[in-house]
């Protein structure tokens, strides 16, 4: 009772910042766009992902949860999630083979959508659990990372279903990915080490939305910040804006942070290990636990002592220098911290829970692939989250609509 009573503390106050959501769920409430369909989710057991639950809900879906992290579910918030009716499959700290179990268990519900956070819940239904290929008509993808799989299974013609990219709408990526990640992020590194960011050399591996807000809060605590990049186009964007750039191997010698931002694997790699200076921090930012290679840390570290400080394990090299890995090497704001704020979650679950309603009566016309969520969806989102905040915009004439549609009209 006293973890149930917790869990609906903390949804409560998730609630107070989730304006546009709440809205959203009780709209459903009386339309129920959902009504009969099963949802499996594989997300974020959090406060705020607990609020789109129940958006969901009130719209007539029954739902299993399944967490896309093992160590960010929030057991409180998943024993709240229980007394509501909602099947939670997730704790915090399993292991991996626990964590496929519950996903698992979350399909057992034979779903008609699925709801995903780096395509794991959708790679097992086309690997391990084809026989639910023909009950499932689609679903919605969360991640920068879910999206580049799904678009290599449509390319090769493995996707066997519709699957929305919400990651892709303007609201998720330059809110949630930027200032939410950003925030985040430095918020989970902070907790996990107590350190004092104004002076320090941050190294941030990737200048996409994550990784550019990742950049923006560090510079704004007063780090020197370096950016490493693959694509010269954001490299040449991190130089404009005023960033160091350099390669990984020049960043790793001087940074006392390195945060990787990127969704690839071996971001930090063993000759990158071999060269830090002694005390150096390491947190990752992208969806898996693959971008700083933690395999090469267990092999060339003399010592690991775990938990020295909550969420911080310090790897003692051969010669002497210490290393701190945060979190496991997974996702530091979700499991140093509690992801990202309320109100930037506000608006990537109200894009998420427009898009599911709008995929359960579109399906049927729906070919497998990847689709952009409707437009008016993005805009609908903006507005009501300019509107919740007491904030007016102006609104064209009828003379600027015409300019704007017309090529008679010349300078």
């Amino acid at each position: 009772m006293d973890l149930w009573e917790s869990g609906e503390r903390q949804i409560s106050w998730a609630a107070r910042s989730m304006p546009v959501l709440t809205a959203i769920g009780e709209r459903f409430g009386l339309e129920r766009p959902l009504d009969g369909l099963k949802i499996a989710a594989c997300l974020h057991v959090t406060a705020e992902t607990a609020v789109l639950m129940g958006a969901l809900k009130a719209g007539g879906a029954e739902i299993a949860l399944a967490a896309s992290n093992p160590l960010s579910t929030q057991d409180d918030v998943g024993e709240a999630l229980r007394m509501y009716g909602i099947g939670v499959h997730a704790r915090a700290g399993v292991d991996r083979a626990t964590y496929y179990r519950h996903i698992h268990q979350a399909l057992d519900i034979e779903p008609d959508l699925v709801l995903d956070d780096g395509c794991d819940l959708v790679n097992i239904l086309h690997t391990e659990r084809t026989d639910l290929l023909e009950i499932v008509s689609g679903g919605c993808e969360e991640t920068t990372t879910g999206i580049i799989r799904l678009r290599q299974m449509a390319a090769e013609g493995a996707l066997r279903f519709p699957m929305v990219a919400v990651n892709d709408t303007r609201t998720k990526r330059m809110f949630d990915n930027r200032y939410g990640t950003g925030q985040s992020t430095l918020d989970g590194i902070m907790r996990a080490t107590n350190t004092m960011l104004a002076g320090r050399t941050v190294v941030v591996a990737g200048f996409g939305f994550c990784g550019r807000g990742v950049a923006e809060r560090a510079k704004g605590f007063g780090a020197r910040v370096i950016v490493t990049e693959i694509d010269a186009v954001k490299a040449l964007d991190a130089t404009l804006q005023g960033y160091e750039v350099r390669s990984m191997a020049q960043a790793a010698m001087v940074g006392d942070l390195f945060v990787t931002v990127t969704g690839n694997r071996d971001v930090i790699r063993a000759e990158h290990l071999s060269v830090m200076k002694d005390g150096a921090i390491l947190a990752n930012a992208g969806h898996f636990d693959v971008e700083i290679d933690v395999r090469a840390l267990d092999e060339i570290a003399a010592e690991v002592h775990r938990g020295v400080r909550p969420n911080t394990d310090e790897y003692v090299m051969p010669d002497g220098r210490r290393l701190l890995l945060l979190a496991e090497g997974r996702l530091v704001n979700l499991t140093a911290a509690e992801g990202h704020p309320a109100a930037v979650m506000d608006m990537s679950f109200s894009a998420q829970a427009l898009a599911v309603a709008w995929l359960a009566g579109e399906r049927s016309r729906l070919d497998p692939g990847v689709y952009d969520v409707p437009e008016e969806i993005d805009h609908e989102v903006a507005r009501l989250k300019l509107a919740a905040a007491g904030i007016g915009i102006d609104v064209l004439t009828p003379e600027q609509e015409d300019y704007l549609h017309s090529w008679r009209v010349g300078s």
